[in-house]
């Protein structure tokens, strides 16, 4: 009695399962357990799994091969899938690096058909490029704002003043020229500046490029700053027509986007960094004419 009540329930079931799959040498000589065994074979490789100590017959043979097949293959696919999307975001960093450095047409408008391209490909949306909630927009927008006072102080006061007497030269600021007083050249250049440079600009580099670069190298943190340093770079290098202070300025500018973006762990951040930084400039030129530095 306190043999069949150990044994009751599951237990039970358990012996039973356990002495289908390691029968006893009497049960291994009858054909039908044999039998049993063999056209189960999914079935014993469970018990092998589980723990099973019994020597294994044809059909624990063959229950080991098919598990080995069903594992091995799935991850071939994978890792065979998996090189494909890489070599093709490499293929579209070059392409995008290309119409950077060769200045074809419009570069962020060039690339930015690249990346919808890209996207419809790989069925994803601007999500994937780091466009995330946030759950306190209103919040993020007041430190992005403030943040973004703070750095065009520092460029004004720090780092322009060095460049130029380290160098010797000036940021060229040529395309806005008559932009001082003239208030419908404000205009203008503020709708580019949210449209074309904020949210263009950001999707192409610290969205796309940066994304696709870490896609290269891993989403590790080597990967990330592989990608920061690569999107900052071809920023900096569509903005030659501003010299070489110019450049250096502006792939500063691109690191403190990139800093942002990760920061709060969305583009919309580097977004709002960026028309603030492009307004504050706009406007101050527009009422003071051109500044190179503080001193």
């Amino acid at each position: 009695m306190i043999i069949g009540r150990q044994l009751s329930g599951p237990w039970s079931r358990t012996v039973m399962r356990y002495r289908r799959f390691c029968p006893t040498p009497s049960e291994t000589r009858s054909r039908q357990q044999r039998w049993e065994t063999t056209r189960s074979p999914w079935l014993t490789a469970r018990a092998l799994s589980m723990g099973n100590t019994c020597q294994p017959t044809s059909g624990n043979l063959n229950a080991e091969a098919m598990i080995e097949n069903r594992a091995d293959g799935p991850t071939l696919r994978t890792s065979r899938s998996r090189t494909i999307w890489t070599i093709l975001a490499v293929i579209e960093v070059l392409l995008a690096a290309t119409a950077v450095i060769l200045d074809l047409l419009i570069p962020t408008i060039v690339i930015l058909v690249l990346a919808t391209i890209s996207l419809a490909i790989r069925r994803t949306g601007p999500a994937s490029l780091g466009f995330h909630r946030v759950p306190r927009p209103g919040q993020m927008i007041i430190s992005v704002f403030m943040l973004a006072i703070a750095w065009t102080v520092i460029q004004f006061s720090l780092t322009l003043p060095i460049l130029n007497h380290l160098t010797g030269q000036r940021q060229n600021l040529n395309q806005f020229a008559g932009l001082q007083g003239n208030l419908g050249m404000l205009l203008i250049f503020l709708a580019l500046t949210w449209t074309l440079a904020a949210v263009g600009e950001e999707t192409v580099y610290r969205g796309y490029i940066s994304t696709r670069t870490g896609e290269v190298f891993g989403q590790q943190r080597a990967g990330i700053v592989l990608g920061v340093a690569v999107s900052s770079a071809l920023f900096a290098l569509a903005h030659t027509e501003q010299g070489m202070i110019g450049v250096i300025v502006t792939f500063l500018d691109a690191l403190f986007f990139s800093a942002l973006r990760w920061r709060f762990r969305t583009l919309w951040a580097a977004v709002l960094a960026h028309g603030f930084n492009n307004t504050i400039g706009l406007v101050t030129f527009f009422f003071v004419g051109p500044i190179y530095g503080l001193w």
